[in-house]
């Protein structure tokens, strides 16, 4: 055979040669994932992350967010954008770190909540309130200013649940489940203050402050919508509810010294009580868990981080001697931004991915599929484990 022969026979073996290196790569990638998938059910991220980014362990790329700085900046994850809110501006960016939508406000207590691939962006004991899904804004409401917002919650499928101050009564609850769209059911209380709402499936569970013995209480009554007479309540006893949301079909409250699920009927299914620690912050972002950092005493750094099921059993327990900026919590993951390093653990809180070097990120974002968004004071970045 002549040289020029054997010439063209290996150009045709090329195409196969880079064929098989492919196939043989993409196979040892499909391993490590099927590994991961059954040792702790986070290789279909792994998977993900290749696919979508091409890389791993990375601070930075091509996905990076610039807002102006400012101190009441609140961020929100809204899919794979980003939601900023300030005092005097709601900005939605798509996952590119471009600009999808924005708006001048004017708030005094900005706050953000998520759900059901929507976002609620509004002014705690103020007058606006914005609703957004990825494209933008969807709906818009304004409040009397002697009838202003107290809280505001979005349920997994997008419902929304509006607190209000309301003359004639001590407090209101409305439910929007259409965008824009009328009010599906109203809730007035004549009895107790109204603190906050939530929807779960068919049922608004409305979160009211009491006092009984001299004591104040929280009281969680619920409505099977459009039912005007309550269908069931209970009673979180020895605390003052924070914040309410729904792992896995319960109810969930957090409150200054316990965590509360509760099923649809009243029935209290499981609780974590700290045992008197002080709650720093929290989390119920995660699949199947709720996250808190508390502390051995009223300020400092001595506490442990522990994640909670739906049944108030303890998944994970870990001893904290070091500053916490922030705890966000996401998926199968918490992340946990200390002074001068990032650690995701996975809901057992063993360390998932670690990076050294945070520069100045104030908080974190954690994201289902792993990744974690590094918030600065007027730009994020993204973290590949």
């Amino acid at each position: 055979m002549s040289e020029k022969d054997k010439s063209n026979e290996a150009e045709k073996h090329r195409p196969l040669r880079g064929f098989l290196s492919f196939a043989l790569m993409l196979a040892a990638v499909l391993l490590v994932v099927l590994f991961a998938a059954y040792r702790d059910g986070t290789g279909f991220d792994i998977l993900r992350r290749y696919l979508h980014y091409g890389r791993s362990e990375q601070a930075g790329g091509e996905v990076a967010y610039h807002y102006d700085a400012a101190s009441k900046n609140r961020f929100a994850l809204l899919g794979e954008g980003l939601v900023v809110l300030s005092d005097a501006s709601l900005r939605l960016f798509d996952g590119y770190g471009e600009e999808v939508w924005s708006a001048q406000v004017t708030m005094t207590a900005p706050a953000l909540a998520t759900g059901g691939g929507r976002a609620v962006a509004y002014d705690v004991g103020g007058t606006s309130l914005y609703v957004l899904d990825q494209t933008g804004l969807l709906m818009e409401l304004t409040a009397d200013e002697e009838e202003p917002y107290i809280a505001v919650t979005l349920n997994q499928n997008g419902v929304l649940a509006v607190t209000a101050q309301e003359r004639g009564c001590k407090g209101s609850v409305t439910v929007y489940d259409q965008m824009p769209g009328d009010p599906a059911f109203k809730f007035r209380s004549s009895q107790r203050f109204v603190l906050d709402g939530y929807v779960q499936g068919e049922t608004l569970a409305a979160v009211t402050l009491g006092q009984e013995n001299g004591v104040f209480t929280s009281n969680i009554v619920l409505y099977d919508m459009p039912e005007t007479e309550p269908s069931a309540d209970y009673s979180i006893s020895g605390g003052l509810v924070a914040a309410i949301g729904e792992q896995e079909g319960r109810l969930v409250t957090v409150s200054d010294t316990a965590l509360t699920y509760a099923g649809a009927n009243g029935e209290i299914s499981g609780s974590y009580s700290y045992s008197g620690s002080y709650l720093r912050e929290y989390d119920l972002g995660g699949h199947g868990f709720a996250a808190l950092l508390l502390n051995r005493y009223r300020s400092g750094s001595v506490g442990r981080l522990v994640t909670v099921d739906k049944s108030g059993e303890v998944l994970g327990s870990l001893e904290v001697r070091e500053e916490v900026l922030h705890i966000s919590a996401s998926g199968r993951y918490l992340a946990v931004l200390y002074a001068d390093h990032l650690v995701v653990y996975n809901q057992e809180l063993q360390t998932y991915a670690s990076l050294q070097g945070i520069g100045d990120a104030h908080s974190a974002l954690m994201r289902p599929d792993g990744t974690v968004l590094l918030l600065s004071a007027d730009s994020a970045r993204l973290f590949l484990p």
